[in-house]
């Protein structure tokens, strides 16, 4: 049996395709360098963290003409080529920060070294010498997360910094959902991970990250997978030549601990670093579940409350090299390895009856479920400048290993075994994927960029079941739940972009074409499953400035959810004894517009920053659930319509005085899910809506911060989940010049933090809720060695100097 789904295909492609146009893509350049040009690299002063699309200004003596200029990349580095030898001075700009002049005279090669910006006090209304900054800023089409301002998360992972954003909401379990979707794409410093966006932001401890941004309206270069957006996390780096690092280590009551490392040694020309983490957290609590479903006219209620243990363990090691042969060519190597688990457990008090009215039957219900494996990827990138200033070519070549083996053992007891169900799934995936992205400037105010990503993936998935026979006392397979599939994906991607500005006006249009293959086959029955389909996704951007911190930006993009490889699956799979999920092979992806309007003023020391959004997702994918026997219900996912989403996201910070700072960020939107399940239309809506209150006091090197988080309930189409409040407090105090952290924390201080959920339908009605131990305490130590991440400050316009050959204008 085959299934096909396809639009017009433009052209043959097979598996190895994209290594093909990734290699005739290739330019093979060469052109003679002018020795005269002007290198450096802006950095953020705190942090360090590289200040990507910096304005660089270059002008002449004495009459100020302008004569080039550039943006800094993302490393934060710039090259102005071919100039005449003379006297000049530089501009650096970047919204939001003090600008820095340079003079410099240019004979030959200058290098400026690293020159450092701080945030201005105009906008961020802040402490002169403290030069401190709102943890979350607006850029240009993303917001950025400074996780070296917030305190209360630096001994957890990404997700728990995450949380710290409104439109982010993180469940009891861990899982992260961006604007009430779980469906995102997770990059790594701009690259893609082979693992699942959940387990990376599980993995990776905070301490490890310099900053998170949040890119709700990608452009069309980025992969268009996800209808949320991009989570893209960068890694902390050392800005001093030399050796420097960091080792951190955690405990908190009952089993919870963990630590990493990071060292770093950079040179001339060449930067190595190595480093490693280890997480153990798990959590104790208590479940209710009460269940009810009607089948051949007999209604079976159940109702389970007790005791459960959930959380994760996770171990990585990571290392890479960066080298530099000239001042127009890097090489990097990167590479990880890891193991990650998550468990859940629990032992319940289970009634169960029936209506009319029968006997009703008290047991013990243990669950232990688990999923774990081990991941590997290396990446190989190239970055190649040419003669014009921002004339770039970018390759990079990744491979990935994952394997995810997940097991669930149920069991209902009385003074024996009554009945049990064993469930297992597991199997390898390999990637391969190649990006080559290449820059043109059109001039000192337009650029033109092209690129292609190509990408080929493999992978397996063995399912069983196995079922107690009370007869012999033992588990015996049932066959006609065990399924082999195996699974081929080969995605290219080809887009442009072109961006410019025109006075006030800043503008960047794009479009991304992709070709998706992708078969699915059920060995035992040789089905075949085959998607074979072209899809375009334009992408526009604009701003407005009116000078200083007044801006306004807006923009429109277009995003694809394709369905996942199980989803399609036309069998059942047990997923627990009171659960079964079937695929549905007939789906088609969902497609997202997305609309943003925002902006950014200063007034009175306050910082400000607005936007206004709305999406509209085409074909909505909903797990719909039936009765499937007299104790379990059936997971079905189906196309059940469109759902709308329209709202606003406002971000107020200010220094109420000297030392002490607030920041309020505020998510309200309205929620319409509109459409039909089994026959029958239905329309379901809710407003919801979230909060952050951060307040954070600094005396000297003691630092005191409280956080209170908000959400609102929320609907589905065919449930509900409440909403929920939560506050943590954390004291730091710096030691050693600031080497050494201690850091204290207490998280959901009143236990008001719970998952709780309800659903019904024709023939069920379910209803759980989850509450975690609470409060948690945790204590951190955290010791910096070199100029990592230093927090020294040496005062609000960077006069420390800029390095190198120039000296302040």
């Amino acid at each position: 049996m085959l299934l096909r789904q396809s639009t017009p295909k433009w052209g043959g492609t097979s598996r190895t395709g994209f290594l093909t146009a990734l290699l005739a893509l290739v330019p093979i350049c060469s052109s003679a360098q002018n020795n005269n040009m002007i290198t450096g690299r802006v950095l953020e002063q705190e942090s360090g963290q590289p200040l990507e699309y910096t304005n660089i200004v270059l002008f002449s003596l004495p009459d100020s003409g302008q004569v080039t200029g550039t943006v800094t990349d993302r490393s934060g580095e710039f090259a102005l080529t071919n100039i005449p030898s003379g006297s000049y001075y530089l501009d650096i700009l970047f919204l939001g920060y003090e600008k820095r002049r340079i003079a410099v005279v240019v004979d030959g090669p200058q290098f400026l070294g690293d020159i450092l910006l701080s945030p201005s006090a105009v906008l961020l209304g802040d402490v002169i010498v403290q030069g401190e900054r709102a943890p979350l800023t607006y850029e240009i089409d993303k917001k950025v997360l400074d996780v070296a301002q917030m305190s209360a998360t630096i001994s957890g992972t990404a997700a728990e910094v995450l949380e710290n954003l409104p439109s982010v909401q993180v469940d009891i379990e861990g899982n992260v959902s961006l604007r009430g979707s779980t469906n995102f794409t997770v990059l790594i410093d701009g690259r893609p991970t082979v693992l699942d966006a959940q387990d990376v932001l599980q993995q990776i401890p905070a301490s490890a990250i310099g900053r998170i941004e949040i890119i709700t309206n990608p452009s069309a270069k980025y992969d268009p997978e996800g209808t949320a957006g991009v989570i893209n996390i960068i890694m902390a780096r050392g800005r001093e030549r030399g050796l420097s690092g960091l080792v951190s280590g955690n405990v908190g009551l009952r089993d919870k601990y963990g630590g990493d490392a990071l060292m770093e040694y950079r040179e001339d020309k060449m930067t190595v670093m190595a480093g490693g983490d280890h997480n153990h957290r798990f959590f104790a609590g208590t479940e209710l579940e009460e269940h009810s479903t009607t089948f051949q006219n007999i209604t079976t209620n159940t109702r389970t409350n007790g005791n459960s243990r959930r959380g994760r363990m996770s171990w990585g090691l990571r290392g890479g090299v960066e080298y530099t042969p000239s001042p127009v060519t890097t090489w990097s190597l990167g590479l990880r390895h890891g193991r990650r688990s998550h468990e859940q457990g629990s032992t319940l008090n289970y009634l169960q009856w029936t209506d009319p009215l029968g006997p009703g039957t008290a047991r013990t219900n243990t669950t232990h479920r688990q999923r774990s494996g081990e991941f590997t990827s290396i990446t190989l990138g190239l970055l190649r400048k040419f003669g014009l200033s921002g004339h770039e070519l970018k390759a990079d070549l990744q491979f990935g290993f994952d394997r995810s083996d997940e097991f669930t053992h149920s069991e209902l007891l009385g003074s024996t075994v009554l009945n049990g169900r064993k469930t297992t799934e597991k199997g390898p995936e390999t990637e391969f994927e190649g990006r080559l992205e290449y820059v043109l400037p059109l001039g000192i105010h337009s650029r033109f960029e092209a690129g292609y990503h190509g990408e080929s993936e493999s992978s397996g998935e063995q399912t069983g079941l196995q079922e107690y026979d009370s007869a012999s006392g033992a588990y015996q397979s049932l066959d006609q739940f065990s399924h082999d599939v195996r699974y081929a994906t080969n995605e290219h991607a080809f887009f442009t972009l072109y961006g410019g500005e025109a006075g006030p006006f800043g503008f960047q249009t794009g479009l991304r074409a992709e070709y998706t293959q992708r078969n699915i086959r059920i060995n035992e029955t040789a089905q075949e499953f085959v998607i074979d389909r072209w899809d375009f996704f334009p992408t526009l951007h604009a701003s407005y400035s009116f000078g200083g911190a007044h801006q306004i930006l807006a923009s429109y993009t277009r995003r694809i959810n394709r369905p996942r490889g199980w989803e399609l699956e036309p069998f059942d799979t047990w997923m627990d004894a009171n659960n079964v999920r079937r695929g549905n092979p007939s789906l088609t992806p969902e497609y997202i517009d997305s609309y943003e309007v925002g902006g950014q003023t200063v007034f009175g020391g306050i910082s400000l920053s607005a936007e206004l959004y709305r999406t509209v997702t085409h074909n909505r994918i909903e797990d719909v659930r039936t009765v499937y026997t007299e104790d379990a219900t059936l997971r079905r996912p189906y196309n059940v319509g469109m759902d709308y989403s329209f709202g606003t996201e406002v971000l107020v910070n200010t220094d109420i005085v000297r030392g002490w700072n607030i920041n309020l960020i505020g998510n309200l939107y309205r929620f319409q899910i509109e459409g039909m399940i089994l026959g029958e239309r239905f329309s379901r809506s809710s407003t919801n809506w979230s909060a952050r209150f951060n307040s954070t006091v600094k005396l000297g090197s003691t630092q005191f911060q409280w956080n209170t988080r908000i959400h609102s309930p929320t609907v589905s189409s065919q449930g509900r989940r409440e909403g929920f409040v939560s506050v943590d407090l954390a004291l730091r105090q710096d030691l050693l010049n600031r080497q050494l952290a201690v850091i204290a924390q207490v998280w959901d201080l009143f236990g008001s933090e719970r998952r709780e959920f309800s659903s019904s339908g024709e023939g069920f009605s379910l209803y759980s809720r989850s509450d975690r131990e609470s409060p948690v305490f945790m204590l951190t130590l955290r010791y910096t060695l070199g100029g990592y991440r230093s927090d020294e400050r040496s005062g609000r316009n960077g006069e420390d100097g800029g390095g190198g050959d120039g000296d302040e204008f």
